[in-house]
């Protein structure tokens, strides 16, 4: 398979970068020609980088090699400091393997070991238990017969060689953000796969966020003082929202001698992972960054789902049920449901479907109007007349510019940097009372926000099996020296560059089946126009292509944009 490693110089003074701009405009040859041979490796170099594959072929590229350079950097969110983080390698057919960093990128003489598993009676029975080097995991499964390979990952799984002794480990695991059920399981799942498939023995927990690599004394956790944790909800290690300071964390790591940092958190979080593993890089650290990404929104790029989101689309059913019984024991009752999602509504959707007795769900993805031909309002009297009551689902995020419009509120943020929403069920239930108080009709609504009650549980028995997965996943990538965001893809675990998951969000296509799907069983309008309709398919199809990386070759290009054209969690 011909593949080429795409490599970026730094920045150069002008009168360099001018000198190249000259010599390759008197050049009319393709741009990988103009590139010329790559430097030679010296014979360790080579022989390590030979065991990674797609990787043989090396080439320097300009940065003005392209002469759609400024095009692609333009449409991109991959900055030209970012370029230097970004692993591209082409085969054929189109196939592109969107890379991971691993260690030898910079420290080229990283020695290897044998992996311990190869001798543990537990894995010894099980063929074929090392991942084959050229496995990957492609991002689009829905092909036609003339379509291009596509852009995939690297697979996740146990290598025959690893870049750390059992001995020298020293790891840290790190949860960020809000609640979610399944963050004790990974915890738990972290310590004791490291300790029973690795022999590791020097295992920490940061307390309190990002903040407590500087502030707070570092926890030792053993398989023991874990074993049961799972059962709990929220997480023991404790968590923040904000308080990342690259510098200091990284000094910190460096300080303790931490070689492996295990980080918990959404998309917030896993750009701070990003900003720790580039800051550890440019000091030519031996230190593997491995992210496991949780939110319960479920709104991550790329992953097929995020641990905790079964459960609390399971738990959002008490929630629901409840709304249907006190709706259908009143007159006109209406019982309201406020789930989250601030961007996403991914669990409205999802529990809505599930229950079966909602009468309308409001997503963020989906806009909708109060008064009016068609509008929520006469909509809530036509189900009312029809059905003597009604079940509303709303998502957090929904309907946010109605109340700053009605409220005229100044936009604010947490602590994360993520927008203070107003509370959509609240506003909602004394709109919805107004308008029937002005019509002189009787109604009794139930208002139920079961938020912090859903945050708070522990996973179920699902989601323990997948946090199981995605923490031995982690284990054998961070031993196997990269640095990666870990997550289910089309239903095999991949690693995934942390400038994938972090330029964009998974939201709800309202362009979908899914979404045809539930409102075919609410019976709900759709409350769009077709200019609403044809916005939506623009944006859905900018959000689901992926950032550009400067120097992407134009097969390369065109293998991302057609997977674009269906995210990997796009509905059946």
């Amino acid at each position: 398979m011909a593949s080429s490693h795409i490599i970026l110089p730094p920045e150069e003074d002008d009168e360099e970068e001018q000198r190249r701009r000259e010599e390759e405009e008197d050049d009319d040859e393709d741009p990988w020609a103009r590139s010329g041979p790559p430097p030679p490796a010296p014979p360790e170099h080579a022989m390590k980088a030979a065991a990674l594959p797609f990787s043989a072929t090396c080439v320097r590229i300009s940065r003005d090699s392209y002469p759609n350079l400024r095009a692609l950097r333009n449409a991109s969110s991959v900055s030209l400091a970012d370029a230097a983080y970004v692993k591209i390698s082409e085969g054929d057919f189109g196939y592109v393997l969107d890379d991971v960093p691993h260690l030898i990128d910079h420290l080229p003489d990283a020695p290897t070991y044998p992996n311990p598993l190869q001798d543990h009676p537990a894995y010894s029975t099980v063929k074929q238990y090392f991942v084959n080097e050229d496995d990957t995991v492609p991002q689009k499964v829905v092909v036609q017969k003339s379509s291009r390979r596509g852009v995939h990952f690297r697979r996740a799984g146990p290598r025959q060689r690893v870049y750390f002794e059992s001995d020298e480990v020293k790891a840290c695991i790190v949860t960020c953000g809000g609640l979610c059920p399944g963050l004790n399981t990974v915890i738990r799942e972290l310590v004791c796969g490291l300790a029973h498939m690795y022999n590791v023995n020097k295992i920490y927990g940061i307390q309190n966020g990002y903040k407590g690599f500087y502030s707070s004394n570092y926890l030792s956790l053993t398989p023991k003082s874990v074993d049961d944790i799972h059962k709990r909800g929220g997480t023991v290690l404790g968590t923040s929202r904000g308080g990342h300071d690259t510098k200091k964390i990284v000094d910190n790591i460096q300080d303790r001698g931490i070689n492996q940092v295990y980080i918990i958190g959404g998309d917030g979080t896993q750009k701070g992972a990003y900003e720790i593993f580039k800051e550890i890089r440019k000091r030519g650290l031996k230190v593997s960054v491995a992210g496991v990404p949780k939110t319960i929104d479920n709104d991550i790029a790329i992953i097929d789902k995020s641990f905790g989101f079964d459960t609390a689309v399971e738990e959002a059913q008490r929630a629901i049920d409840s709304a249907h019984v006190e709706a259908c024991s009143a007159e006109n009752g209406i019982g309201l449901v406020k789930l989250m999602g601030r961007y996403s509504g991914f669990i409205a959707m999802y529990a809505t479907l599930a229950s079966r007795d909602v009468d309308c769900c409001l997503i963020p993805e989906s806009p909708f109007y109060m008064d009016g031909e068609g509008g929520l309002l006469q909509y809530i009297e036509k189900r009312l007349k029809d059905n003597k009551h009604m079940v509303i689902v709303v998502a957090e995020g929904a309907g946010q510019d109605l109340i700053a419009k009605s409220l005229s509120t100044s936009e604010q943020q947490d602590a994360s940097g993520n927008k203070l929403l107003l509370d959509i069920g609240l506003w909602l239930t004394h709109k919805i009372k107004d308008h029937f108080k002005s019509k002189k009709m009787e109604m009794t609504i139930k208002y139920i926000d079961p938020t912090y009650m859903i945050r708070a549980i522990p996973s179920n028995a699902s989601d323990n099996v997948y946090c199981t997965l995605l923490a031995h996943s982690a284990i054998h990538g961070a031993m196997a020296g990269y640095s990666f965001t870990v997550g289910n893809v089309n239903g095999r675990h991949a690693y995934i560059p942390f400038y994938r998951v972090t330029s964009t969000r998974n939201k709800v296509k309202i362009t979908d089946r899914m979404w045809a799907r539930l409102l075919s069983s609410t019976n709900q309008p759709s409350f769009l126009s077709q200019k609403d309709i044809d916005e939506a398919k623009e944006t859905d199809r900018m959000a689901n292509k992926p950032p550009l990386p400067s120097g992407l070759s134009h097969h390369a290009a065109n293998s991302f944009d057609q997977s674009a054209s269906s995210s990997s969690n796009s509905e059946i």
